[in-house]
């Protein structure tokens, strides 16, 4: 006699897969995978090493000009790299759920939260759709339900992405990057969520994650995507050796003297106002005020939700103020981007979040680079291809990189795209909004440690978005904290690690 339980039978078996672009790059090598209800596996590795490849493998969803060229993909006993077109519509609607590592570009912009939730859902009655924008740790009594997407933060967003891949009441759960840009209270919420979702509804979970705490307390495996082809091994094992091989607390930081530019003042907000009127009145900033000296560097921290990417937006010109005003080396500058000189749009650079959403999918990345090196005259005729090959390898990517387009590249690989392009002007001041959510430790820190080198040689002004506590006290000077669209407190970033602001969840 025996008292071990049964193993169930996989509902997903990958067995050496590999896949590559035809007359291209490797995309995932020789990788094995094996999903049992009940349990969460997370896919770990350095960007690029086809942690998204695997998922969407999975929804038998390759990308354009891809090939499998050796392995087999069985999801709840199907073939779904054969499966004929109509079956396998089917089962990504009813069985396989997924939620990608860019959310808010799959929420139709024009549609309210609990309408995007009930159009997919088994149950789209009222009641259940709340239920499950709760479930997913969604405020109910703030007028959240009846907005767009375009009035909610990237976090808020995720959730919702996550609420819909919910309602279709799945066997298997495929995540990508699924706490990227939360706040770490509201990520471990997230962990636990799915710890639920697998112990109570049976779900078979996978998740890409950069995140080793993460992997450590909420996943039952992990296969290790970075070398030769993996084998499962236990999660807190793997993790562990991670975060060892990463320390967060360890990241270094470049040694810098930033130059600071005498007779300014750089970049500065005056009470800043921003109301979202879609569905409830809700304010995102109320009263800000913010000051980016020349050559410094700026963390802006809170919860999700808090209003820090809307800040950026709006120092970005791309988002108009309900009240307040922005000034650049002590002149007024305008709200709107398009009333703003060339040479002001040049010096003010954004590195958004979501960077699929911001490339041009029918532009190849060289192309992208290339645009504003002419538009801001910053190379010209035969100069380009080398100054393309150039910004690329800046943020760790070859110079062939120059010829792929951005559903050819990985989560992370998009962003650091975005980071060349955003660097491209020559700008004076860069706006970060959570540039290293979606990298591995080592490219992250390669990042940050390029930026910080720019910002020693020429004064670079930077503001980085961030939940990364350590990050941001490691390269920044100074740090604004958020909460409900209000500053709570500006203070040196080394007191940032232990401030309540970050580690707690938003509030309703």
């Amino acid at each position: 006699m025996t008292d071990e339980q049964p193993v169930p039978p996989p509902l997903v078996r990958v067995t050496d897969l590999q896949i590559r672009l035809v007359d291209g790059p490797v995309l995932l090598a020789g990788a094995h995978l094996t999903l049992r209800p009940g349990r969460i596996t997370a896919l770990t590795g350095s960007s690029g090493s086809g942690k998204t490849t695997l998922l969407r493998a999975l929804l038998g969803a390759l990308p354009d000009g891809a090939q499998v060229t050796s392995g087999t993909v069985e999801v709840l006993g199907h073939d779904v790299l054969a499966l004929p077109p109509s079956p396998l519509r089917e089962l990504r609607r009813r069985r396989v759920g997924y939620v990608g590592q860019d959310p808010g570009s799959a929420l139709n912009p024009r549609m309210r939260v609990r309408r995007l939730v009930a159009e997919v859902a088994a149950d789209p009655g009222p009641r259940a759709v709340r239920e499950l924008l709760a479930e997913c740790r969604l405020p109910l009594d703030d007028g959240l339900p009846d907005r767009r997407p375009g009035a909610l933060s990237g976090g808020q967003q995720r959730r919702v992405a996550l609420a819909r891949a919910l309602a279709r009441e799945p066997e298997v759960l495929l995540l990508d990057e699924p706490t990227a840009g939360l706040d770490p209270a509201l990520r471990d919420e997230i962990g636990a969520l799915l710890r639920d979702l697998a112990g109570n509804r049976h779900l078979a979970i996978v998740l890409a994650c950069h995140d080793p705490e993460l992997v450590d307390r909420y996943a039952d495996d992990v296969i290790d995507l970075t070398g030769p082809p993996p084998a499962a091994a236990p999660a807190a094992e793997r993790a562990r050796e991670s975060a060892a091989a990463h320390p967060a607390h360890d990241r270094p930081r470049a040694p810098t003297t930033p130059v600071r530019l005498p007779a300014a003042t750089g970049l500065g907000a005056r009470r800043l106002r921003v109301i979202h009127r879609r569905g409830t009145a809700h304010p995102a900033l109320t009263d800000v005020d913010f000051t980016a000296a020349p050559g410094s560097s700026t963390g802006v921290c809170g919860p999700s939700g808090s209003g820090k990417t809307t800040l950026l937006r709006v120092l970005a010109g791309l988002q108009r103020p309900d009240a307040g005003a922005l000034t650049l080396d002590g002149r007024a500058l305008p709200v709107l981007v398009r009333r703003r000189s060339r040479e002001d749009r040049r010096r003010i650079q954004l590195v958004p979040q979501n960077p699929l959403g911001a490339l041009n999918p029918a532009r190849t990345v060289g192309a992208t680079l290339t645009r504003p090196l002419r538009l801001h005259r910053r190379a010209a005729g035969p100069e380009i291809p080398g100054r393309v090959a150039e910004l690329l390898e800046r943020v760790g990517l070859a110079p062939d990189f120059a010829g792929r387009y951005p559903h050819e590249l990985s989560g992370g690989q998009r962003q650091r795209v975005a980071v060349a392009r955003a660097l491209a002007p020559e700008p004076d001041v860069l706006l970060c909004d959570e540039i290293t959510s979606a990298l591995d430790p080592d490219t992250a820190v390669a990042v940050m440690d390029l930026l910080t080198t720019i910002r020693a040689d020429r004064g670079l002004t930077l503001v980085v978005v961030s939940h990364d506590a350590p990050l941001v006290a490691a390269y920044t000077d100074t740090v604004y904290t958020l909460e409900s669209g209000r500053v709570l407190s500006t203070g040196p970033a080394k007191s940032i690690a232990g401030h309540p602001a970050v580690a707690r969840a938003p509030g309703p």
